[in-house]
């Protein structure tokens, strides 16, 4: 051993000598622990006296006798060369270190087929965990050795993780080392000053890391994971689309993909423990759950799917009531504001989306039919919202759940009516159109359009209706029969909620709009000639409102409806039906835009729409009772025109009344309105019963002295011809019968 060394260390290992010591050392492997010991003992005596050149060739000769030995034997050297680099890790010197990692590399990469039973790496995993943080002051010495202790826990991982005889590298006390090391390097290579990270550890981390993950059975991946969720909260990284996005998307395409439901559970119990977090942490990890529901391909984000969404809608109606009291806390120490709590709320709908959209079909009814039930529906399900947040907490959860079921509907694909529109997810979501709330009506049209529009022709439709031009469209004429069979069951109420909808005062542009494209969608995607009666009907029901002076309907209203009118009349002339209606549209439609060209979609559909006096003569008529006796389309377009003038020349031009106009006459009146319907709501939630029974009680008396008024009337007996009025009988109901009368 002595002759490997030469005089001047700089001469390096003389190779002749340590040729015939690798060939003693293999003729007589016996001896192989005594020639370790003896160069672990030299090694230690040049390194206490600073002749780190022959430590330098002592460790390069237990390196060539590690890789030359058989691996029965390499159990005798093993003992004396982890000692060894033990000795150069625990000195003061960073090329030592460096020099101890790559010599444990090197002994990582040899595959033993001897299993150990008492070797232990704890060491190690400390060690080279302490060296990935290191701060040292020269920029370049640091990265150096933060690259060495990333090399080395690479190497330990390898030596460790696939030998279950060895130390068990998964446990959590070995994990809370391992990854946050990583995790400070990592952090480097998404830093926004690449330049200042040249030749730092960040790629060698990444590489590190992912290997560490594939590396990962079943039952390790909560403890990889979780020292992730704790770096990221004790460093505040959660703030943002940053490093904890692009963290998770490096865990969810390095981990095997079987065992991707396991890292969505572990977010969705981080998110829950930080429910009283601030709101940009709980969007920060909502964030991260989107994007990982993104990568997860399997189509399935395990067994608990509605156990995702119940969480996710938990945030939703916890944020509602953060957002309404001003705190995040029951304390009321930590407060929030509305526009943190609204960014989280979108996050939150957003990742319902994207975890939608990687469940099968079936599984998207389930979790649609599942967030309806969570929706607050008057008079059916009870409010969501904490009983501080009243009927505006509710108002709120009911448009946040309809903007997820928005959501889902998005990318939801049925191939028949019956699994996209179940009574029992209809009839709730068409209760919704008649809300007073203008935003929830305009959602809940958005989301019946989706789901019936199955061949993609909504922005088609809409386009054509508006600029009145022919688009092509996915139009199948050989509609299933069974797809019209279940629309009709529901067809008369889904026409009548249309119509009320259409009256209410608050609708706007939009709505309008939507409901166009919603009956545009019906004509095509249900191409039957009964349906397209029906459909004609309704749009003649619609017009006749509009003339009827008994409607309460404002400017705007009876304007928007025309135009709705005219233009699904006109896209229905284009699929089909005889030239005489579409010859009759086409004029009508010239005429209006001549007079009155406030009456058609392109100018009432606009985003500033300007009303001027007018009279509402420009119309579509059909007879009833003729229409309710046709069979066909032909027979039901009989149609018959009123064509007077809007403005006479003799007569003086009056002023002109724009919207804005209208609507500052009448906003006091409605504000009244309004404020008289809060009031009777609010008092129905929060009154005592006996005084709500009280009233009720009042009112049905009064109903009942009109009632005994009614009837006096009506029994009262016609005045006689003489003049003298007949003596009053006694009233039916007043006449006592024997008990034997019969009648």
């Amino acid at each position: 051993v002595d002759n490997i060394f030469p005089e001047d260390p700089e001469e390096g290992l003389v190779k002749a000598n340590m040729e015939k010591l690798t060939f003693f050392a293999l003729s007589a492997p016996e001896k192989l622990d005594r020639i370790a010991a003896y160069l672990s003992e030299r090694l230690t005596r040049e390194l206490n006296r600073h002749r780190y050149g022959y430590v330098c060739i002592a460790m390069e000769a237990m390196e060539q006798l590690l890789l030359a030995c058989h691996c029965q034997s390499i159990n005798l050297l093993v003992e004396s060369f982890l000692s060894t680099l033990r000795l150069l890790l625990e000195a003061d010197k960073p090329h030592l270190h460096i020099l101890a990692t790559n010599s444990f590399v090197k002994f990582a990469n040899i595959e033993e087929d001897t299993p150990s039973y008492h070797r232990s790496y704890d060491f190690f995993v400390s060690r080279f965990s302490e060296m990935c943080h290191s701060d040292h002051e020269d920029l370049d010495t640091r990265n150096k050795i933060r690259v060495s202790g990333i090399r080395g826990l690479q190497g330990v991982v390898r030596k460790t993780v696939d030998d279950e005889l060895q130390v068990n590298i998964w446990e959590p006390r070995h994990m809370e080392q391992i990854v946050p090391a990583l995790l400070v390097n990592l952090h480097g290579l998404f830093s926004a000053f690449p330049s200042l990270f040249s030749g730092s550890p960040a790629e060698q981390t990444e590489v590190c890391f992912r290997e560490l993950l594939c590396r990962a059975a079943y039952g390790h991946i909560n403890n990889a994971i979780k020292p992730v969720l704790m770096h990221l909260d004790s460093h505040s990284l959660w703030q943002g689309r940053g490093f904890a996005v692009q963290c998770f998307q490096i865990i969810m395409y390095s981990i095997q993909s079987q065992h991707s439901h396991l890292v969505i559970q572990q977010l969705l119990g981080h998110l829950d423990a930080n429910s009283r977090s601030p709101a940009s942490v709980r969007a920060g990890i909502v964030e991260v759950l989107s994007e990982a529901a993104v990568i997860e391909a399997t189509g399935s984000v395990g067994p608990t799917v509605l156990e995702v969404f119940n969480t996710l809608l938990r945030q939703l109606r916890q944020s509602v009531d953060y957002q309404l009291t001003g705190y995040y806390d029951n304390g009321g120490k930590h407060k929030t504001s509305s526009i943190e709590e609204k960014k989280l709320q979108d996050a939150v709908i957003k990742t319902i989306g994207s975890f939608a959209n990687t469940l099968p079909i079936y599984q998207r009814s389930e979790v649609m039919l599942f967030i309806m039930g969570k929706i607050p529906v008057p008079g059916i399900y009870p409010a969501l919202g904490s009983p501080n947040s009243g009927f505006e907490g509710s108002r709120m959860i009911q448009v946040m759940l309809l903007k997820s079921l928005l959501q889902v509907s998005e990318h939801y694909e049925s191939s028949n009516l019956l699994t996209a529109l179940p009574s029992s997810f209809l009839e709730p979501l068409l209760s919704f159109t008649l809300m007073e709330d203008p935003e929830i009506r305009l959602l809940v049209l958005s989301i019946l359009t989706l789901l019936i529009d199955r061949r993609h022709n909504a922005s088609r439709l809409t386009t054509a209706g508006i600029k009145r031009v022919v688009l092509g469209v996915h139009h199948d004429i050989c509609t299933f029969q069974h797809d019209v069979f279940v629309f009709m069951q529901h067809a008369q109420r889904l026409y009548r909620h249309v119509y009320l909808a259409s009256r209410e005062e608050n609708s706007g542009r939009s709505h309008y709009q939507a409901l166009f494209t919603l009956l545009a969608v019906l004509s095509v995607e249900l191409a039957n000639e009964e349906v397209v009666v029906d459909l004609i009907r309704l749009i003649l029901a619609l017009q006749e409102m509009t003339l009827s002076n008994q409607e309460c309907l404002s400017v705007f209203n009876r304007c928007g409806i025309h135009a709705l009118c005219a233009a699904f009349l006109n896209l229905l002339s284009q699929l089909g039906p005889p030239p005489t209606l579409h010859q009759h549209i086409t004029q009508v439609i010239e005429s209006r835009e001549k007079d009155a060209p406030h009456l058609l979609p392109e100018v009432m559909f606009c985003d500033k729409p300007s009303l001027v006096a007018f009279r509402l003569n420009y119309c579509f008529i059909v007879e009833e009772d003729r229409l309710s006796k046709r069979k066909s389309i032909g027979d039901a377009v009989s149609l018959q025109v009123d064509m007077d003038l809007p403005f006479c020349p003799d007569t003086p031009q009056t002023e002109h009344i724009t919207f804005e106009t209208l609507k500052n006459a009448i906003g006091v009146v409605e504000e009244e309105e309004r404020r008289k319907r809060m009031e009777v709501v609010e008092r129905f939630q929060t009154a005592p019963f006996e005084e709500i029974a009280a009233q009720c009680g009042a009112r049905t008396s009064l109903l009942q002295s009109k009632l005994n008024q009614v009837f006096e009337l009506i029994i009262r007996p016609p005045p006689s011809p003489s003049g003298h009025s007949a003596p009053r009988s006694t009233p039916v109901y007043e006449m006592k019968f024997p008990d034997l009368c019969v009648y």
